[in-house]
């Protein structure tokens, strides 16, 4: 079974447990469409109550996902955002926004950061911890292994396609939240969600006492409700990147605030 370290995720989760409430995880792509605006960004969803913020590192070769976040990607590597000053930023946007943010990456950018020097300063500007999207949970030892000497959680990936063993190893080495994808493929907004996502999280259930999230396809307050009642969070991504790429320039912030607020109301009221 996986222990939870003494960290703001872990804190937040232990929070929402105690109010008999669940959680909102939203996610964003750094440097969409420039950092400053992501500045912006991050205080107005930290305004409008998420409980965990998911920073995207762009990159060049995003396959696990959809066109929607490509597109954030492609935007943010144009406006020149690298890993690197996404952390020089980071104090100053900390300094704004209680959320805790962990970075959601491909394992590229980091390594070629370095791992020790990527731990180190995340910690030091108050980064909460990272997911490393195309790290499997067997090739992770190191990661793992600095990323707990600097105090960081590192969330993992599971699917409806891992194997007992695969799922029983990722949920070990995760801290802070196990991060459930509902149905395979790429990211990107679903008019339904997929079954597939309630039985992964009744076999992850039986193997952690982790907060589960659950995310891929969820883009309504209703999505988010029927996620409520066999998960601890539900995650949303390419809805929100969507309305920064459709509605930021004309409305600004204050449209994505609103727009986290309406997906946050899911949260509010629990399933019989």
């Amino acid at each position: 079974m996986s222990t939870q370290p003494t960290t703001r995720i872990a804190a937040r989760f232990r929070d929402l447990k105690a109010k008999n409430t669940k959680g909102l995880v939203v996610y964003l792509t750094a440097g969409d469409p420039n950092l400053d605006a992501t500045g912006e960004l991050l205080q107005s969803i930290d305004r409008a109550g998420a409980d965990v913020i998911e920073l995207g590192v762009p990159f060049s070769d995003p396959l696990a996902d959809g066109p929607v976040i490509q597109r954030a990607s492609e935007r943010a590597l144009r406006a020149g955002t690298t890993l690197r000053n996404i952390l020089d930023r980071f104090p100053a946007w900390r300094k704004r926004v209680q959320t805790p943010v962990i970075l959601f990456s491909y394992f590229n950018p980091i390594l070629q950061y370095g791992l020790e020097n990527f731990a180190a300063r995340a910690a030091e500007v108050g980064v909460d911890g990272a997911l490393v999207v195309d790290l499997t949970a067997d090739e992770a030892e190191e990661y793992v292994r600095i990323m707990r000497a600097h105090g960081l959680d590192t969330v993992f990936l599971a699917s409806p396609t891992s194997t007992g063993v695969r799922l029983e190893r990722a949920a070990q080495i995760s801290t802070g939240f196990f991060y459930l994808v509902s149905r395979t493929g790429v990211t990107g907004e679903r008019t339904e969600m997929a079954s597939s996502g309630k039985i992964l999280a009744g076999r992850a259930r039986r193997i952690t006492s982790l907060p589960l999230a659950v995310g891929f396809g969820i883009s309504t307050a209703a999505q988010v409700r029927e996620v409520q009642s066999y998960a601890d969070a539900a995650v949303v991504g390419s809805a929100v990147v969507h309305a920064i790429e459709e509605r930021f320039a004309h409305e600004g912030p204050a449209a994505i605030e609103e727009l986290v607020r309406g997906l946050k109301t899911g949260t509010e009221d629990q399933p019989a």
